[in-house]
């Protein structure tokens, strides 16, 4: 709560959809994010929504989209044979070996892995500790909540950092990052959905709100999307939002408080789970 908001790589996020009997003690106002499935662009997250206000000052990563990293070496990457996703072993499941820094305590701990535990449960995704595999996620208590695209190959970094990003939400919308998910506001037909409102969103963040060219996998728009960017996010005038749901402006957008219904659907069709 003591943060230098000039501290030069500080997020602080707070989350849309909480509910009022879990209060998130941050006295900040907010935004959100959202997400698709990709074909293969490292990405960082912030979460932004109308309770969670993401602040980054600067970063030593060079971040998409608020919290998608993109390496330093590479403009896209295509996901060429399925390279880009995580691969099923001899049972059907989807193995992520994941290790975590000694940073955390056993109560973030037990938020993260119960975060993964809803992957599961409902999709054939298994978050294992990491023995001697070569590809993994290592969970780090960096400068803000970030994640690459998809699997990149070796070690990858997912950031959770202990003030403002360990939150079961916000964990889950990283991790189906690194699974291979954009933002929903950015999928390909968004704008049957969504208007977005340049006027509001600074030009150094308009990136933030380009279409890309995702697999929609025959699912309709999800507003109730994980990956779902909220109203003000990002926005320049208090109160104006960025991303306005048509033709119902009254649709809830940016929650931050599990996988929904079409994020699991989309997660088992992309890696072909049988559940």
């Amino acid at each position: 709560d003591n943060m230098d908001p000039r501290a030069s790589l500080s997020i602080l996020v707070l989350l849309v959809g909480i509910s009022l009997a879990n209060p998130v003690r941050i006295p900040l106002k907010g935004f959100t994010k959202s997400g698709n499935i990709s074909k293969m662009w490292l990405n960082v997250h912030i979460f932004l929504s109308s309770k969670y206000v993401s602040l980054i000052t600067g970063s030593a990563e060079h971040l998409i989209e608020g919290d998608l990293v993109f390496p330093k070496t590479k403009n896209a990457l295509y996901c060429l044979n399925n390279n880009c996703f995580w691969k099923r072993n001899s049972s059907n499941l989807v193995e992520v070996p994941y290790i975590v820094s000694s940073e955390y305590s056993s109560t973030d701990i037990s938020v993260i892995q119960n975060a993964m535990s809803t992957f599961h449960n409902k999709t054939c995704i298994r978050f294992i500790p990491r023995s001697n595999q070569t590809d993994y996620i290592s969970i780090e208590n960096k400068d803000g909540c970030y994640s690459y695209l998809g699997r990149i190959g070796g070690k990858q970094l997912v950031s959770f950092k202990r003030t403002g990003c360990v939150y079961h939400g916000i964990i889950q919308h990283e991790l189906n990052h690194a699974l291979g998910f954009y933002h929903e506001h950015t999928r390909s037909d968004r704008d049957q959905y969504v208007k977005i409102n340049w006027e509001y969103i600074p030009t150094e963040k308009a990136s933030n709100f380009q279409i890309r060219n995702t697999n929609n996998q025959n699912t309709t728009y999800d507003y109730g999307s994980i990956m779902h960017y909220g109203k003000i996010a990002f926005t320049t005038q208090a109160g104006k939002e960025t991303i306005t749901p048509i033709p119902d402006a009254t649709v809830a957008i940016g929650q931050r408080q599990d996988l929904s219904k079409l994020d699991i659907l989309r997660i088992n069709k992309l890696y072909g789970c049988v559940v």
